[in-house]
């Protein structure tokens, strides 16, 4: 198992080539909107999370009355924002930066990418408001969590189609490129057809419930099996960024870019998989939904594959003075896939009735945050000429998000060990033993030490993205 040498090592580059794709006024305002977006997401989640925890709070609604079932409705907001539209705004980033690239600064459908990024801001709007209505109910769904709303449908909707726009503008420059397809564009056109994927499993479910009533079993269904191939995108997100923050950081590729196109085909091959579970299996039934359960256990090879191979890299490319641990893209990438790794142990575990099941998917979804924490410090900002100062506040906000992920999701592991039901809060749980309110307190703990490291990530990209160029 050696590490990839390029022929000639001293010309490797990850960084210039896209720079000169992405040096029009254009292609850069591009970029900024959805990393606007994306970081708009996060801060609109952030608010959401702390009127949540408020509302729990004994007299609150007395100072500032909230809208009926304020607990579920916020909580809908803080995990589509967070979990949905930051997400997908990194991946509408991430294919405006392939599009650029693939054609050689020139990519068609340029009118596209623009409606694209209206839709996204749109879609953002429509999704925040009905948070705060009394109308509508909440379900608290896998995946994509519902307001019963036309406000929210239509949110949801245009996010969809400003995405889909992105893709097909993508898919649009490959025919005809002017500019290569290497890993970075490999990672993004494939993240573009498990997105489509994932929308198909959503029209097949959605047709297969036409006459169902819009209630939390109809949701449930809807996007159990979409769901499920939304966290391939993410993934493929995650090992694209893999590949740019650890090149980046070690001056040489990763990986071997056959290796992680591997990483890539192997995504893909097992999502190709989920719309063929809604013929083989009865629909909606208990075997249907173990199967796309299961189906992301193939997360487990690609990403396995590209961490060996991306020691081994560190390793043969260690300098004399050690390993650049300051430098945030190189934090980013190795507490990316501790964490994720940590998740991805604990699934092992869950069983969906306890917090066990959070304490899994919440590392999961930091190890791919932290990815994309170092995406933007090192490659989204740069690419827009707003480059940050890689100091002590950068390398902190990777280091307290991927510390306090991480004693969340074992807080969470350890309090489910005892008991402890999903989605309820305070006194409801009715835990008393000591190891769960250790696990509670521990969850508590880690959430603030993330939030603020998430706060700092936000802070400092939004002051780059705005400043004056």
């Amino acid at each position: 198992m050696n590490a990839f040498q390029p022929a000639q090592a001293q010309r490797w580059n990850l960084f210039t080539g896209f720079a000169q794709a992405m040096e029009s006024p254009a292609a850069r305002a591009e970029l900024r909107g959805w990393c606007g977006l994306a970081l708009l997401s996060l801060a609109v989640a952030g608010v959401f999370a702390l009127l949540v925890a408020l509302s729990r709070v004994p007299g609150v609604e007395e100072l500032a009355p909230l809208p009926v079932q304020f607990f579920d409705r916020g909580l809908v907001v803080h995990v589509v924002f967070s979990f949905v539209v930051w997400y997908l705004s990194v991946m509408g980033g991430l294919l405006t930066v392939a599009a650029h690239r693939i054609g050689a600064g020139r990519p068609p459908g340029t009118a596209l990418g623009r409606i694209s990024l209206w839709c996204g801001y749109a879609s953002a709007v429509l999704l925040f408001v009905p948070g705060f209505m009394d109308s509508g109910e909440p379900s608290l769904n896998n995946y994509v969590p519902m307001i019963a709303h036309p406000l929210y449908y239509a949110g949801l909707a245009i996010l969809a189609v400003g995405l889909g726009l992105a893709v097909a503008r993508l898919l649009l420059t490959i025919p005809g490129r002017q500019g290569p397809l290497e890993p970075v564009s490999v990672g993004a056109v494939n993240a573009a057809m498990l997105f489509t994927v994932a929308m198909l499993c959503f029209v097949i479910a959605g047709t297969m419930l036409a006459d169902d009533p819009l209630d939390g079993a109809f949701f449930e269904n809807l996007f159990w099996g979409g769901g499920h191939i939304l966290q391939f995108v993410n993934v493929a997100l995650m090992i694209g960024a893999w590949y740019v923050i650890g090149g980046l950081a070690l001056e040489t590729p990763l990986v071997r870019p056959n290796l992680q196109s591997l990483g890539h085909v192997l995504l893909l091959g097992a999502a190709f998989l989920a719309p063929l579970f809604y013929i083989l299996f009865d629909g909606f039934s208990v075997d249907q939904n173990l199967a796309f359960t299961n189906l992301q256990y193939a997360f487990a090879l690609p990403t396995v594959i590209i961490t060996a191979f991306a020691i081994q890299t560190m390793v043969d490319h260690r300098p004399a003075d050690g390993l650049p641990w300051r430098h945030p893209g190189f934090l980013a990438l190795v507490t990316s896939i501790f964490v994720f790794a940590v998740g991805g142990l604990l699934g092992m575990f869950v069983d969906g009735a306890d917090t066990r099941t959070p304490a899994h998917y919440h590392g999961v979804i930091g190890g791919v945050n932290l990815a994309f924490m170092g995406l933007f410090y090192c490659y989204f900002l740069p690419l827009m000429g707003r480059d940050i100062h890689q100091g002590r506040a950068v390398n902190l906000s990777i280091w307290f998000y991927a510390v306090g992920q991480t004693f969340h999701s074992l807080g969470l592991f350890l309090a489910g060990g005892y008991g402890a039901p999903r989605k309820t809060a305070g006194a409801d749980q009715g835990m008393e033993a000591l190891g769960a309110q250790i696990g509670l307190y521990g969850m508590g703990v880690g959430a603030v030490v993330a939030v603020l490291g998430g706060i700092m990530f936000i802070w400092i990209s939004g002051r780059a993205l705005i400043r004056r160029t």
